[in-house]
């Protein structure tokens, strides 16, 4: 029995998504991806395609799982504000979760790819962009209800919120105690609470 079939393919895809993020793209292997998943090269083309693909289809995967994880955490809360600085308060505390978690993979792609390994530029780009107009959206609610003020700008302050979160997991890879981390998190929503307007 091939070995592919003791692995399901979201087993594999996360194999491939911690690999990728201990070791980066460029210096990754064959030999260091069919250890990994314990597949052999062919079950590996034939399952995933090239280096590239299994690579796009765990970014893809890592994606689609921090999107669902922002639009629960924003739909648990009734004030649009107030979901998203729920959101910035629970990034505080994945990275005693998951080291995966301790930068945004999107992020990490973004500041680490050189000009030759631009394969998943357009792909991370797209992705980040549909997580800033999510905050844009948010943002525009919590105006139209009287959260924030009337003169404010959602776009510009969606810019400003995925610039913030960026900071807050890029500073979590530094060599920092949780605590550090929980507590940068915490300045940051405290920042955004400010916005809210008294009624």
């Amino acid at each position: 029995m091939p070995r592919t079939s003791i692995h399901t393919r979201e087993e594999s895809l996360e194999k491939a998504l911690h690999l990728f993020w201990r070791q980066g793209y460029g210096a990754t292997s064959l030999k260091d991806i069919e250890h990994a998943l314990d597949m052999r090269p062919g079950s590996i083309y034939a399952t995933f395609g090239s280096k590239e693909q299994l690579f796009s289809r765990a970014l893809d995967c890592y994606a689609e799982r921090a999107m669902a994880e922002l639009e629960g955490v924003l739909s648990a809360d009734p004030s649009p504000l107030g979901g998203l600085v729920d959101y910035i308060r629970m990034l505080g505390g994945l990275r005693a979760r998951d080291e995966t978690c301790q930068a945004c993979m999107l992020v990490k792609i973004l500041l680490e790819f050189s000009e030759r390994e631009q394969t998943a530029l357009p792909q991370v780009e797209d992705r980040l962009a549909r997580m800033e107009c999510r905050f844009i959206e948010r943002l525009t609610v919590a105006q139209a209800v009287g959260e924030i003020a009337a003169d404010a700008d959602p776009r510009r302050l969606g810019r400003r919120l995925q610039a913030d979160i960026i900071g807050l997991r890029t500073y979590a890879q530094r060599n920092v105690d949780d605590r550090a981390v929980r507590e940068l998190a915490e300045d940051i929503a405290h920042d955004w609470e400010k916005l809210r307007q008294s009624n």
